[in-house]
């Protein structure tokens, strides 16, 4: 079995899910895997499985909000997929406006 150290910005879609899926409610202190890289460096993940791979996902104060703000954030992004531009009504007659003097000139 793989394991890989990566970014939560980084992940698929699928392993997202699944992060999302393995921690509804944020991670706790029994979650956290802490690893020592060979400069020292002391890296704090959240433990994430498929089939083939473990994912080693670093922690972040954006990790917790995308955790946190998931459900929120893919709303608001099937919402902007499915929303049409609506035009103010002075924007509209502006067009119109512009529209006819173009056409008028042309007649000349």
């Amino acid at each position: 079995m793989k394991r890989i150290l990566i970014d939560y910005k980084k992940l698929d879609h699928a392993v997202a899910a699944r992060l999302i899926d393995a921690y509804p409610d944020g991670y706790g202190d029994d979650d956290i895997i802490t690893i020592k890289k060979p400069n020292g460096e002391v890296l704090e993940t959240v433990e994430v499985r498929t089939e083939d791979t473990i994912y080693l996902v670093k922690i972040s104060k954006s990790l917790s909000n995308f955790i946190a703000n998931f459900d929120e954030t893919i709303e608001k992004e099937l919402d902007k997929d499915l929303v049409t531009p609506e035009f103010e009504e002075d924007s509209f007659e502006a067009l119109e406006s512009a529209s006819e003097e173009l056409e008028s000139e042309d007649s000349y």
